[in-house]
């Protein structure tokens, strides 16, 4: 099985995550790293941090001579920015009674409930651990996931649909297409517009969106549309919950910072619809002996995979900290104020969906180790095509 930690503080000295359960033998370059740690810090609406930061992977163990070698693989992200704060974010210093404690919560952050939680007198403990920094670290572990993933023939993608008011009235013409030549195909598309967005007068409405969002002080969310190609079918359970590939995928997009909603597929949509409307009918023929001609249930059924892509839907929030306040108080004195800001983006939804990308893949990893086994690339490869094989056989393919 597949997991992983991250550590570190947004301002700290560095990021840090631990890869546990690769499969030996995964072909790995610095570039199947830094190049999604480079897309994550892309994006139109970004702040001053990412100006700052020119994030790359330093390797520390679990790779040798380009593969993976079955243990832990640890890895290293510095933060350039610590320099600028090593007296507030000092581990060990007698100079803590000279630093200024942040006691002003902002609306709709961490702030507030983490400082109760952990029994702070000071909010920046909380601030630097929930940032949105901390995905940097998430997408440095996924990538390893992704690259494993690629190597079987499964893609994973994004691009963006909506920012703030603005949305493509429709899937983009070229999404069957893009989704054809593998969900990779779709991210590559998406990436040539700094809002990720495929469709150029709908890219451009979102700019302007995020400048008058800029002018005004404010911020803006927006829904990321992921797609995971090539998945076989049969990955996950219904047996038990914890073995469900939607709940395990929802749980892991959720877990984003400021993601508040995942459907899976046209979910909401389907739900004003009859069930005549909804649900895939069923054909024999196809690539693994079977087809669907619609995909309403974004390539999942029973909570199991269902051979088409898989299509998740994450709804973001307008980031939280806003140059024009909210209204707050003061933790120490109770006293009403107007919200602090802290350095921020006005939006980071395309930003997400390259998060999102990140963690859906050591989910999708583990369902297909789950079902077909084995320890080293050779192995898991042979086994997969001997379990497409097997589909196609079954249904006549």
């Amino acid at each position: 099985m597949i997991r992983y930690f991250t550590a570190g503080e947004s301002h700290g000295p560095a990021l840090s995550t631990i890869v546990e359960g690769m499969p030996a033998g995964v072909a790995l370059t610095e570039t199947n790293i830094n190049d999604q740690l480079a897309r994550r810090q892309q994006g139109y609406g970004r702040g001053g941090r990412m100006k700052i930061e020119k994030d790359r992977a330093e390797m520390l163990s679990g790779v040798r001579f380009g593969k993976t070698i079955g243990s832990p693989v640890a890895m290293l992200i510095r933060n350039r920015d610590w320099e600028n704060w090593t007296v507030p974010m000092a581990q060990f210093d007698d100079n803590a009674a000279e630093v200024q404690k942040i006691t002003i919560p902002r609306p709709g952050h961490a702030d507030l409930t983490g400082f109760v939680k952990y029994g702070f007198d000071d909010i920046r403990p909380v601030i630097d651990r929930s940032s949105a920094r901390e995905t940097a670290a998430r997408v440095a572990a996924g990538s390893l996931a992704r690259a494993f993933l690629r190597q079987l023939g499964i893609q994973i993608g994004s691009y963006i649909s909506t920012i703030g008011p603005i949305s493509e009235s429709a899937a983009p013409v070229s999404l069957s297409e893009l989704l054809d030549a593998g969900a990779e195909s779709l991210a590559a598309e998406a990436d040539k517009s700094p809002v990720r967005m495929i469709d150029t007068a709908t890219s451009d409405a979102a700019i302007a969106a995020i400048d008058q969002a800029k002018a005004d002080g404010d911020t803006l969310g927006g829904i990321v549309e992921l797609y995971i190609t090539g998945v076989p079918m049969g990955l996950g359970s219904y047996v038990q919950h914890d073995r469900r590939l939607d709940s395990e995928l929802a749980a892991a997009i959720m877990s984003i910072q400021a993601i508040k909603g995942v459907e899976i597929g046209p979910a909401f949509d389907n739900a004003r619809k009859p069930g005549s409307q909804v649900h895939d009918e069923l054909f024999a023929g196809g690539e693994e002996g079977l087809r669907r001609e619609s995909n309403r249930a974004g390539g999942i059924e029973g909570s199991m995979s269902s051979g088409q892509p898989i299509h998740i839907r994450a709804a973001m929030k307008p980031i939280s900290s806003l140059v024009s306040p909210l209204r707050s108080f003061d933790l120490a004195t109770l006293e009403a104020v107007q919200s602090r800001f802290e350095r921020s983006d006005t939006c980071a939804v395309p930003a997400a969906g390259i998060v999102a990308e990140a963690v859906v893949a050591p989910v999708i990893a583990n369902a297909l180790l789950e079902k077909i086994g084995g320890d080293h690339m050779a192995e898991i490869a042979e086994r997969l095509e001997a379990y497409r094989d097997a589909l196609r056989m079954r249904f006549g393919g």
